[in-house]
């Protein structure tokens, strides 16, 4: 006797059995789960530093360099790049997937004022801003004038057009 004789014979049992197969199996579809990818928090940290009339080697000796040594004792750094141009110093600090993005942050931030005696008095206090998730923009626009030359453009974006885009729902930063 083989184990399919018993759902030869009695019908009845292999068609309840089948049903509870099918109904376990609709319940299983309805309770799983589906996700494209994992959830994942990707933060970075941005330091910004003004120095207005100093020179991009000036910035890079004396507030670059410092504020990168400061930060590279942070945990979870998976790597950091940094541009030092006339009158700005900019460092980007990418953590490591999955980072508590605001306890980065306070790291960070505590790096960065620990150096802060060391930073030329002339220039400006460090800027530390973080992002966490997608760091690339959802939108850009344009302006143009053939009334208005570009300083009057910019005046004008951020007097009347940059508060009403805050006003926006789900815009959380924007860059002219």
């Amino acid at each position: 006797m083989r184990f399919t004789d018993i759902f030869i014979r009695r019908p009845v049992l292999a068609a309840s059995i089948s049903i509870l197969i099918a109904l376990l199996g609709l319940q299983s579809l309805l309770k799983m789960q589906v996700r494209e990818y994992p959830e994942m928090t990707n933060t970075v940290v941005t330091i910004t530093t003004s120095y207005y009339g100093a020179s991009a080697d000036l910035i890079q000796g004396f507030i670059t360099t410092p504020l990168e040594q400061a930060v590279a004792q942070a945990d979870n750094i998976d790597f950091m790049t940094s541009e030092s141009v006339l009158g700005s110093s900019t460092i980007t600090v990418n953590m490591k997937l999955n980072t508590n993005p605001n306890a980065a942050l306070a790291d960070i931030l505590a790096k960065v004022n620990s150096v802060r005696a060391q930073l030329p008095a002339e220039s400006e206090d460090p800027s530390v801003s973080m992002s966490t998730g997608s760091t690339t923009a959802v939108m850009y626009i344009g302006f143009t004038s053939p009334e208005l030359d570009s300083s009057q453009i910019t005046d004008y974006l951020e007097r009347v057009v940059k508060p009403q885009l805050f006003t926006v729902g789900g815009v959380s930063k924007i860059d002219l």
